[in-house]
């Protein structure tokens, strides 16, 4: 789908951690809106969606000469004391326009310089891969935590249309371990998937983390049922999916071939 791409210069960059992400001191956000536009995606319910006045997944603001306004923030944070950083909570970093753009890359660089104690990378795209060089440089105090919602690819295209194959982003894990970067697959939102979903992750990741909608879209479950959810998953005939135990059924195959201790759940699983 085509989308519409303004620029704009940000008044600030970093902001405080807050609700589901109080353990992290700030959220960092290179972009407003995302073309990835997933069906699920809790921001639709939000202010910057919802007054925007375009439907979620067709606009896109780049946030020019980010890393200027960012570095002063991050230096100033830092005089205070510790800073852990989720990037990001309300966009994905690595969505398209980042390959020309470069903006979630220009944030890494000033990091690499100037090093957080922690910082999270949430996303779902392969692009991330591109700045294997600038991760490895930050060590142990960046995790690359890439979205696999589901092993099924039928089910990705039916609730994600938009969105980078599973293939894709399995592909790119092996190399970011390969790389020595920290990384976790997140299967959240948890989607209908096979029994094998746990075996295709194995050798790719230590780390899950696994959440819902009941638990992660910040209002239990309701944010994601005013976007009509429900009626997704009864045109596949899978209601039961739909639930709120229906996570524990995931869990349960994972804990089948992961150590315990590598299977988090839910806010557990994002923390630094």
């Amino acid at each position: 789908m085509a989308y519409k791409i303004e620029h704009k210069i940000p008044k600030s960059m970093l902001n405080k951690g807050t609700g589901f992400l109080s353990g992290y001191t700030h959220s960092l956000n290179p972009y407003s809106g995302c073309s990835f536009g997933c069906s699920y995606c809790y921001v639709r319910q939000m202010p910057v969606s919802i007054f925007r006045g375009l439907p979620w997944g067709s606009w896109v603001d780049v946030k020019k000469n980010a890393a200027e306004v960012f570095r002063r923030e991050l230096l100033r944070a830092q005089s205070k004391g510790k800073v852990t950083i989720f990037m990001s909570s309300s966009t994905d970093p690595y969505q398209p326009v980042e390959a020309k753009e470069c903006i979630t890359r220009s944030l890494l660089e000033v990091m690499v310089q100037i090093q957080p104690d922690f910082l999270l990378v949430q996303t779902r795209s392969p692009l991330v891969k591109r700045d294997v060089d600038l991760l490895t440089q930050l060590g142990d105090r960046v995790r690359v935590s890439m979205t696999i919602e589901t092993d099924l690819e039928p089910i990705r295209r039916h609730f994600t249309p938009g969105t980078p194959s599973i293939e894709a982003r399995l592909r790119t894990l092996k190399v970011i371990k390969a790389a020595g970067i920290p990384a976790q697959a997140t299967i959240a939102p948890v989607l209908p998937s096979s029994e094998n979903f746990p075996d295709k992750l194995l050798n790719v990741v230590d780390r899950i983390c696994i959440d819902d909608y009941y638990m992660g879209d910040g209002s239990g479950g309701k944010r994601t049922h005013r976007l009509g959810l429900k009626g997704l998953y009864e045109e596949l005939g899978l209601s039961d999916w739909y639930q709120p135990d229906a996570y524990k059924r995931v869990v349960e195959r994972f804990l089948h071939v992961f150590p315990p201790e590598h299977v988090r759940i839910s806010q557990e699983g994002f923390e630094p």
